[in-house]
């Protein structure tokens, strides 16, 4: 999975330190945003025309702005589309900006993920015994995995474990009064 990584370190656009590579939050197009609300978004516009469209939809210079692809700039670009991002609260981003080309979404709480449209529609989470857990992946056409199973109360399954391993009812009943 490093395959693009590796191959960008060969060409010298990528090295070992931390925070300072396009994919690793040093590109200001390429990060998580704090919003006026203290929420977050994340921005993906690594594609030209995803980055116009960055640009036009948070109002920044665009002529600023078009030295993107020089890393010496973008401490500097980071800045000021941190203030910016600071403007309007996450809801109002996602008024803005959901269901354009810009590569952005909302930093969703995990009690807020459940209930995002997008997750769903396609049916990301699932009810089990009464909890919210993550729907089992990958998700194929025509395989359908199984909804998994609630979680056992801690010793519910003891008995039948134990004699499925060769316990009698007497060594099991033993273990039990042990146990309280």
């Amino acid at each position: 999975m490093m395959h693009m990584m590796f191959a960008m370190k060969a060409k010298g656009q990528w090295n070992d330190a931390r925070g300072t590579n396009l994919l690793d939050g040093a590109a200001h197009f390429y990060d998580t945003y704090e919003t006026a609300d203290g929420k977050y978004v994340s921005i993906g516009a690594l594609e030209p025309e995803f980055y116009r469209r960055l640009v036009q939809l948070t109002g920044v210079d665009a002529k600023e702005f078009s030295t993107h692809l020089d890393s010496k700039h973008w401490p500097a670009l980071r800045d000021k589309l941190t203030a910016v991002m600071k403007q309007k609260t996450r809801e109002e981003w996602c008024a803005i900006m959901e269901g354009t080309d810009v590569c952005f979404a909302p930093v969703l709480s995990m009690s807020e993920a459940p209930q995002h449209p997008h997750n769903q529609a396609r049916g990301s989470f699932v009810d089990v015994g009464g909890v919210t857990q993550a729907a089992p992946a990958p998700r194929f056409s025509r395989t359908r995995p199984n909804v998994p199973q609630s979680a056992s109360p801690a010793g519910r399954d003891t008995p039948a474990v134990l004699r499925a391993v060769g316990y009698s009812e007497s060594q099991i009943q033993s273990c039990a009064n042990a146990a309280h």
